[in-house]
Parts: structure tokens; sequence; C-alpha cells
């Protein structure tokens, strides 16, 4: 999806009227002043990209995203092809942070309590007791979570939403923070399940992992041609600590949103219920979405109010997973991508 922020923004304090004293000296212009401190924010972001950088060639904008989602508290799904560094991506974000972190390997024959835990009798104590499962982690990847069966799936939706497990009666809440990074091959059928619409919702982003540009590919080949074959796992350092996690979410959280924003964000997802080329349209959960991770994308860009630009540029993450084509446009060769694109053109802009 192309990337339409501008330098300028309608959101910022008005423009006044242009003045003798501004027309001979315009580089005394005042700035806008920000209302929120976003130095920290910026300063951890930084960190993590080049932690990221050490070993991932490119994927500006992929590392972009998922920094986004990390900041909005929402979990990913990242699609491509075998090859293009999708889990060691997952790792090495989750290397960067300083939380508890779990790798699940989904299979055909993975049961609910592989994933969950499990209650076990202890004789001694002539009582059950609970043994939690790799989900209770801050990052969990799940590495091609469609190879799983519904039963399984159907576990996590209980703990991707109300971030929790219900065993025996009981519940148990999984650390804070808590973030599924999942990663699924989307070409491959053999062995693989689709996900339930109801699991897809609960992502925050699906992100597309594309192959590397011809430049970036030249310079895979020659770190490894050199002899490392790039940086070892150990060389990524934890820049950011549970702590600090948690209050850039809060400062993300207070980030201004216009009225008219709010506005433009639900008759964006309203028109995927009414578009004629879409049989399912996107829930309320989209609007909180898209809402959530404009206000993380623009702290990122070091703003402290959200634009029009920061809602389009992540319409697509946000609602090619939650929105199905009718049979006819599937035929004819559109994708999910193309119908937000199109529901972007028809809308007004608040200005």
């Amino acid at each position: 999806m192309e990337n339409n922020l501008t330098p300028e923004n309608e959101f910022s304090q008005p423009t006044p009227e242009p003045t003798a004293e501004a027309a001979v000296a315009p580089d005394t212009a005042v700035p806008f002043a920000a209302r929120t401190d976003l130095s920290a924010l910026s300063r951890h972001a930084e960190a993590i990209r080049q932690q990221l950088s050490k070993v991932i060639v490119g994927q500006q904008a992929l590392a972009e995203l998922l920094l986004t989602a990390i900041l909005a508290d929402g979990h990913i799904l990242l699609e491509g092809v075998p090859g293009v560094a999708k889990t060691l991506t997952a790792k090495l974000l989750a290397r960067t942070l300083d939380v508890p972190f779990s790798r699940l390997q989904f299979t055909p024959d993975l049961m609910p309590s592989d994933v969950l835990g499990t209650s076990i009798f202890r004789p001694n104590k002539a009582e059950f007791e609970f043994r939690p499962g790799p989900i209770f982690a801050s990052i969990v990847l799940i590495d091609e979570i469609n190879r799983a069966p519904a039963k399984t799936q159907s576990a996590l939706f209980e703990v991707m939403e109300e971030r929790q497990v219900t065993q025996d009666g009981t519940r148990y809440a999984v650390p804070e923070p808590f973030v599924v990074l999942a990663t699924q091959n989307p070409i491959e059928q053999e062995g693989t399940y689709r996900l339930p619409e109801a699991q897809l919702d609960r992502f925050l982003f699906k992100l597309h992992v594309g192959y590397p540009t011809v430049e970036e590919e030249i310079a895979i080949l020659q770190g490894h041609h050199a002899g490392f074959g790039g940086t070892p796992l150990e060389a990524v350092q934890a820049v950011l600590s549970a702590d600090d996690l948690r209050s850039l979410r809060e400062q993300v959280r207070r980030q201004h949103v216009e009225p008219k924003l709010l506005e433009y964000i639900a008759r964006v997802v309203g028109q995927t219920r009414a578009h004629k080329g879409l049989y399912l349209g996107a829930s309320p959960r989209a609007s909180l979405a898209l809402l959530n991770g404009a206000k993380a994308l623009a702290a990122l860009r070091g703003r402290d109010f959200v634009t029009p630009e920061d809602v389009q540029y992540l319409a697509a993450p946000v609602l090619r997973h939650r929105i199905q084509l009718t049979p006819e446009r599937e035929m004819e060769g559109s994708t999910p991508d193309d119908i937000v694109k199109q529901i972007l053109q028809q809308i007004e802009v608040p200005r």
C-alpha cells in the first residue's frame, strides 16, 4: 500500500494569515509546540530499530508496523512465503523486550492443553494443581499458526481477547504485557487449517512480509559470504522493560484525536459492511484497532495527535484479514487491499 503521508498536517495549530513580518523573515516562525513529550518513546523506538538492523536487512516499514502494534497493545499476524525471515523477525523483536518469551510450533496433533497448560493431581496434597502452559509469557511466538486444528485454535480465543485462561472454573491471568506474534504461509495447503474469522478478528494487524529488493538481497549474500551469516541472536540486547512499555502505552492512549477523525474511522469501517464487493464487513473491533493503531503510529512519528494519513496508512493492515470478498470479486482477481483502497477513495477526508 502506498504511503500517503505528507509533511504537512491539518490537525496542528491553524496556519495564520501571512503577514508582512512573516514574509520578510519566514525562518522566525514558531514551530508547533507538542502537548506531550515523546522523546522517551522516540528514543526507545530507535533503540529497537537499531537492534533489529543488526540482523534484518531492510524491512523498515515492517519494523515500524511491528512497533506500532506493540505500542497499541495488539496481536500481530505475519504472512509470507518461507524464507523471508518471519520467525526470525518475531524472535528478534521479542529479544529487544526484557519480558518473558515463549515459542510454540503449531502442528496438526497439538492439543489445547499443550498451549494453555493442564491440571496435575498432587497425591501429597490430595488436590489438583494447575501447571501453566507456554501461553503464559509476555511475548508468545506461534509459528505456522494455521497448522493446528480448530480445537486448538479455539483455545486461543479467550486468552487473546481477555488476557486470561479459564481452567476447571478458575481464571489465571497471563503476564502483562501480553502479545501474540503468529506466522503463517499463504501458499501452503497440505496439513493446514483455515483460521476462524473470530480468531482473525483478534489480531490487530495482518502484515505481509514480502521478498527483499535486489539491493537488500545482495547485502544478505555479502554478509553470509563474509562468514558470519548475520549477527547471532545473542548480539541483540533487550532495550525496553515491561515497566517502560506500560508507560509508553499509557502515553499512546492519551494521544489527541479530533472528533471528525473518529467519524472518519467509523465511516471507513462502516463502508466495508455496505460495499458490494464484500459479503463480510469489519466489526466495531476493527474501528477500535484502527484508532489505537493510528495513535501509536502518530507517536512513533513524533506527533501527539492523529491525522487522516495515519488512518489511511493503517487501513489495509487492520482490515485485510477482517473482510471477505464475494466470489465474483475473487474471480476477477481483486484482493482485500484493493477494496480497502477503493473505500478510502470514496470517503471524504476530513480537513
